[in-house]
């Protein structure tokens, strides 16, 4: 199993940063909350910092955990540990990804999400 730690990133207005995957990547096309895969030895906090900063160009805080949830995919399975945080700056360079938004969190639902992410959408929209 595979443990993802992504960011639930918050801008000044209170809007939510979203990335689409990009053509050729696993789940291209798909939208996510951004962040990469936990090395062994490496915190959570540390690996979502590392991972926005080589996708993105991009700075946080990290605060509290969000959620977590464990998602059976047909050929493997992925444990997504989410975290609050706070958005410093970025270069938006993207590697991984073809597009991102900054979204209120009534319009997730609007978009396309990997399926592990539904959880944290259904959460975000609700108010959470």
């Amino acid at each position: 199993m595979l443990t993802v730690i992504c960011g639930i990133i918050r801008n000044e207005r209170g809007e939510l940063f979203i990335a689409r995957r990009r053509p050729g990547k696993s789940f291209a096309g798909k939208w996510e909350f951004p962040g990469g895969k936990l090395e062994a030895g490496e915190s959570p906090e540390s690996c979502l910092k590392r991972e926005l900063l080589e996708e993105f160009g991009m700075s946080v805080e990290t605060g509290v955990l969000f959620g977590e949830q464990v998602h059976h995919y047909p050929d493997f399975a992925i444990r997504l540990i989410a975290l609050e945080c706070t958005f410093h700056k970025a270069d938006f360079v993207l590697s991984d990804h073809d597009r991102f938004e900054w979204v209120r969190a009534v319009d997730l639902p609007q978009f396309e999400f990997t399926e592990a992410d539904h959880f944290l959408v259904e959460r975000l929209s609700a108010g959470a």
